[in-house]
């Protein structure tokens, strides 16, 4: 992908930093949404015994640090710097790579061919992920994120159409079968429902694509209940309420979004969350 200008994190924030032992302490919260385990040194080393292509297991403590820094970079708003830290760690550091050019590109770029472009490559970067480590559950999140995203773009309707919506499908099965509290991958696959029926209406997206409103309300329920302080989880509780219902979801849309905007953030990634509720409010 060539390379593009990074508009800067637009709410910095000191307490969005962790260093050292920090990271590790607020790990379980800043992760409730992603399920991504902590990479300490023995993960690493697990991974790299699994596949020695990726690096000597020797070199684990030094790769476990620098996937440490990469996340950090993340949660405090460094969004290019996390990128290229995770590309620069393989396949090992996908997950950082795709969450933060994923959220950047959501929230921090207006140009949708430059959107279209940046989603696509998120999504091959956890296709190459998944190739060298298929059992790595966010590697198939970010694989639906990533076209999940650039469908959105492109219609419901030509996602269909061109087959993009059942890799969607296919990458959050396979997500939470590895992974069941995934709570992002609960919503985004509530979403996917919500967005089917909202298109072609309850009896076809039932009885062609096995999408139904009920399931888009189970999945989002079990999201709120895994992650229940998380801005994302209440904002896409809104975005599917009114996708299922319309008009007649508004005021409960309202609600979902008030309660994101009342949550104190801890990180980059939930202040735009935030910030994009409080948008759909005005």
């Amino acid at each position: 992908m060539a390379k593009s200008k990074w508009a800067p994190f637009p709410y910095p924030n000191k307490t969005f930093d962790y260093p050292g032992d920090k990271l590790h302490k607020a790990w379980p919260k800043l992760h409730a949404g992603d399920a991504e385990p902590f990479p300490d040194e023995a993960r690493v080393a697990v991974l790299l015994k699994g596949n020695p292509k990726l690096g000597k297991t020797a070199q684990a403590a030094a790769i476990a640090e620098a996937l440490a820094d990469a996340w950090r970079a993340y949660h405090r708003g460094d969004f290019e710097a996390a990128h290229a830290a995770g590309i620069a760690l393989g396949p090992l550091g996908a997950a950082v790579a795709c969450k933060a050019m994923g959220i950047h590109t959501t929230y921090l770029v207006d140009d949708e061919k430059t959107k279209l472009a940046r989603f696509e490559a998120v999504a091959k970067l956890a296709e190459d992920a998944i190739r060298a480590l298929p059992r790595e559950a966010n590697a198939h999140y970010f694989r639906a994120f990533g076209w999940g995203r650039y469908s959105q773009l492109i219609s419901v309707t030509q996602a269909l159409a061109q087959g993009i919506a059942g890799r969607v499908r296919e990458s959050l099965d396979q997500t939470l079968s590895l992974a069941p509290t995934h709570a992002e991958a609960h919503l985004a696959l509530a979403v996917y429902h919500a967005e089917i029926v909202s298109k072609v209406g309850g009896m076809i997206a039932s009885l062609t694509y096995g999408a139904k409103a009920s399931t888009a309300e189970d999945l989002i329920a079990k999201a709120r209940k895994l992650a229940p302080d998380s801005p994302i989880v209440h904002l896409e509780h809104g975005n599917v309420l009114l996708l299922l219902n319309g008009k007649r979801g508004e005021d409960a849309a309202v609600d979902a979004y008030l309660k994101a905007t009342k949550i104190k953030p801890i990180e980059a990634m939930q202040a735009l969350d935030i910030a994009a509720a409080r948008d759909l409010l005005e």
